[in-house]
């Protein structure tokens, strides 16, 4: 709401109760929050709805395709009958579908070679609250800047990535990522934290089985 100027006045001496004095004004505030939750659900149920419904029945065939390494090239553009990920993303935004897509985009471009794409729609997905896919798809971001050999950055996601949630699976994962990395800026304290981490808090972790080697590296180069 834009902000209006007006001329001071002289104060009214009040006559009633607050709601008599500012009836008017609170009439209007009432009207405008019932019309902008009605505008909120028609939005949600006239709009995005019918559209989430429509992202989802296109997406499938776009998946299909993504399990196919010589078909990922459909599975980002589509098939001239069936939508790619890249325009379910640009045409049905805001809905699941969309936001899943961005995950795929990401990584289908990285696997391509084709880190700055890769990083763009990964960092699009917007968290669901899953355990797994939320991290893993920070993680990824984490790969991309790894690969550009952006160490600083790679560091950054690898890090988030392990603290987004705190499981054996994905955790221990990128605190292996983040160790590698800590080790190619020769940051060796922060590895040995990264390796150590795995040890004694996710032991049952197959990464934890192997961390005795790079933890003894990183503890020799201090």
């Amino acid at each position: 709401m834009s902000n209006t100027n007006v001329n001071p006045i002289e104060p009214k001496k009040s006559t009633g109760s607050f709601f008599q004095d500012n009836q008017k004004s609170i009439i209007f505030i009432v009207g405008a929050i019932i019309v902008l939750i009605l505008l909120y659900w028609g939005y949600q149920k006239l709009y995005l709805a019918p559209r989430a419904e429509k992202a989802a029945n296109e997406i499938y065939k776009a998946e299909e395709y993504a399990m196919i390494d010589s078909l990922q090239a459909k599975a980002i553009n589509g098939d001239g009958s069936f939508m790619g990920f890249k325009e379910i993303a640009d045409e049905y935004s805001n809905t699941k579908s969309a936001n899943i897509a961005n995950a795929y985009l990401g990584g289908l471009y990285l696997r391509q070679g084709n880190f700055q794409e890769a990083i763009k729609y990964l960092q699009k997905y917007s968290d669901t609250g899953s355990e797994i896919l939320d991290p893993l798809v920070t993680g990824l971001i984490g790969d991309a800047y790894s690969e550009s050999k952006d160490y600083k950055s790679a560091a950054d996601y690898y890090k988030k990535a392990a603290d987004k949630s705190k499981n054996s699976y994905t955790s221990p994962l990128f605190l292996k990522k983040l160790g590698l990395v800590y080790e190619v800026l020769e940051d060796f304290k922060n590895a040995e934290k990264a390796y150590q981490s795995i040890k004694s808090d996710y032991p049952e972790s197959p990464e934890a089985n192997m961390i005795d080697g790079p933890l003894a590296r990183v503890q020799a180069k201090q």
